[in-house]
């Protein structure tokens, strides 16, 4: 788990690719244990050099020049393509694992952030063909496997990635990040260059790079909670490579090349096997998963919220290791309706391990809450990450530097309430009215079974797009909150989406959605940031193709049931292993905060964010409106609305990232 950097520039181009050493010392929290550069130039051989941190004797190739630490970047002028990286290891923690990493030719060069689960069996592979390896890494095994296969060498992988490599010889640059986007990879272009980084803030310290707002993402986070989505940001000059996707750009075409798909979640043909069969697949793919991922040469320990989820993870990985120390970690809410306390003990005490407990209140999050935004580079849709936050912290100072996590799990096992409306649509277009009717028997005897508003949101599932914003001003939903400026947005060219597209099976192509391009894609930016903040790798053992793929194969009611159970199959598969009360738990809580009380307490804290000092977003809102609405949430008249928080978490960032407004 690292941090990686770089710029390439057609020759003749006059930016100073010394900028990377400033991108590197950005994304130091991501790799503290050492630090690294190349330089590669239109003629002669590259220039490895190596940071203040840097071990000596890491440079293992035969270069002409005496290698050296880099004293001063402005020692390298007349480069065309330079490659950092900050390391945090994890696999050989020795020297040899030292990047930017070379094939012994010098022909391919590797900045990689991630870890390959299956380095061990790809490197058998690698050597029967002949490779000698020097070092343990997982990075040495994924640069010779790119030497080996190309591009194709992307889809064999196990594992979470964002990666460069460069060619020294063809003079060209490949990007890639991993299936699920779980790794991180933005790029900046501009005539003849383009750089990329971990973080979009990293990107933001070449002076180059402006700042200015991508309308339509913002109306899209302001107005639809939709963030991460696809390969835009909330800045309009930077992108993000999109998951299973390479990008390759060659020296003397920069501007070019475009992003190519690699991988694509689709169902499998696995037939129909019996429920007992599936749950014996789920539970064998499930365990292989924790046993890769448990691979490291450093402490692993477990988020613990003690949901199905986490506790199927920490149970597992006893069972995978029992001789493991395992460690767990988990937040406990101050107020009892997110207090899962009870549960998170009951799996501690099932797996045996040890667990270890932090709190958080209102004063805390004032406190932190800046350092969150810029944390994220980009806003986020509520409280909740504070308490990932606060647990990351937490492992980071028991000596932890691999944390597992359940991320994955709800998008690819329905774990959420509106797939229930997804699951219904498609009993309705199948025609299966006696299940329709079972299904909706089962619902009303929920505490959380809102039947008609599942039947509202399954019915305009079933409509035609065009129909949607008819049947959302008759039902008086509003299409987007009432304080956005929407004059504002249509002279810049930004509209709301009526919706998606959907398919006749309307609950898979729901979970495919939500796992690969809408949902999970910032839950995963949280969980990177949160955890890189404090020098941790998370890794969530939920998200391989193999198991991802047998899921989403599965009939749909395998995975939410005609007695409206989520994740059936998974419940099954971890029967035996998991405490029988976890199993049965049907309400849904995960690292929850209480929001609402939180920001009431946070009045002065919002009301510094809504004066929002610089006017950069004061065109976007209706302030006096958006003020009003504060005071009646502050005042207990009217419930928090999320989109208040929205705004309110909006203001705040574009203040702090100095963004810039279109007029």
């Amino acid at each position: 788990m690292c941090g990686i950097a770089g710029i390439i520039q057609q020759p003749g181009r006059t930016r100073p690719l010394s900028a990377v050493a400033d991108m590197a010392r950005c994304l130091r929290h991501r790799g503290p244990d050492d630090e690294g550069y190349a330089f590669f130039f239109p003629d002669g051989p590259p220039r490895a050099l190596g940071g203040p941190d840097t071990p000596e004797g890491v440079f293992r190739l035969g270069l002409s020049h005496a290698p050296r630490k880099l004293r001063d970047a402005g020692e390298v002028p007349g480069a065309v393509c330079a490659l950092a990286h900050r390391r945090l290891s994890i696999l050989d923690l020795s020297p040899a694992g030292h990047q930017p990493m070379a094939t012994p030719d010098g022909r391919f060069w590797i900045v990689f952030n991630g870890e390959i689960y299956n380095y061990l069996e790809l490197g058998r592979e690698l050597s029967s063909l002949g490779v000698d390896f020097v070092s343990r890494s997982d990075t040495e095994v994924l640069l010779h496997a790119f030497a080996q296969w190309g591009t194709k060498a992307f889809s064999r992988l196990v594992g979470m990635f964002a990666l460069a490599v460069y060619d020294a010889r063809e003079k060209r640059l490949w990007l890639a990040r991993d299936f699920f986007g779980i790794k991180p990879l933005y790029y900046v272009r501009w005539p003849g260059g383009l750089a990329f980084a971990s973080e979009i803030k990293a990107l933001l310290t070449l002076p180059w790079v402006p700042r200015r707002l991508d309308s339509q993402r913002a109306l899209d986070y302001l107005g639809r909670a939709i963030t991460d989505q696809g390969d835009g940001t909330l800045l309009a000059h930077v992108r993000q490579l999109p998951s299973a996707h390479f990008l390759a750009v060659d020296l003397n075409r920069v501007d070019e090349g475009r992003p190519e798909r690699f991988w694509e979640l689709v169902p499998r043909n696995v037939g129909r096997p019996s429920r007992r069969e599936a749950a014996l697949r789920v539970r064998e793919l499930f365990l292989e998963n924790i046993r890769l991922h448990l691979r490291s040469d450093v402490p692993v320990g477990a988020a613990l919220s003690g949901g199905l989820d986490s506790s199927a993870v920490v149970c597992a990985m006893r069972e995978a290791d029992p001789g493991l120390s395992l460690h767990a970690f988990s937040y406990v809410a101050e107020d009892p309706r997110f207090d899962e306390e009870r549960w998170a003990d009951l799996a501690a005490q099932a797996s045996g391990a040890e667990l270890h407990k932090v709190r958080a209140g209102a004063g805390d999050l004032a406190r932190d809450m800046d350092r969150l935004i810029q944390i994220q580079d980009e806003p986020f849709g509520g409280t909740s990450i504070y308490a990932q936050y606060r647990v990351m912290e937490l492992a980071a100072k028991a000596g932890i530097k691999v944390m597992l996590d359940g991320q994955g799990a709800d998008e690819l096992l329905a774990g959420y309430v509106p797939f229930r409306a997804a699951r219904l649509a498609s009993l309705l277009r199948s025609g299966r009215l006696v299940r329709t009717l079972v299904f909706l028997k089962n619902l009303s005897r929920l505490d959380d079974g809102d039947v008609l508003s599942t039947m509202a949101q399954a019915g305009g599932a079933l409509l035609p797009l065009g129909l949607r914003p008819l049947v959302r001003a008759v039902s008086g939903r509003r299409a987007a909150p009432d304080f956005l400026r929407m004059e504002w947005f249509s002279r810049q060219g930004a509209h709301l989406s009526p919706g998606e597209e959907t398919g006749p099976d309307l609950l898979r192509q729901a979970l495919i959605r939500a796992a690969t391009d809408h949902g999970l894609a910032g839950l995963l930016r949280y969980e990177d940031r949160n955890s890189m903040a404090f020098s941790i790798e998370s890794r969530v053992p939920f998200l391989t193709p193999a198991l991802a793929e047998y899921l989403i194969s599965l009939p749909e009611d395998y995975l939410l049931d005609d007695r409206v159970t989520s994740k059936r199959v998974f419940r099954d598969a971890m029967a035996g292993l998991v405490p029988g009360w976890i199993l049965g738990r049907k309400d849904k809580i995960g690292f929850a905060t209480p929001q609402g009380t939180w920001l009431s307490a946070l009045a002065p804290w919002v009301e510094d964010s809504l004066e929002n000092r610089s006017g950069r977003a004061a065109d976007l809102m209706c302030m006096d409106r958006l003020a009003g609405h504060w005071q009646k949430v502050a005042q207990g008249v009217e419930g928090l609305d999320f989109s208040l928080w929205r705004c309110i978490n909006f203001f705040r960032w574009a203040d702090l990232l100095g963004v810039e407004m279109e007029a």
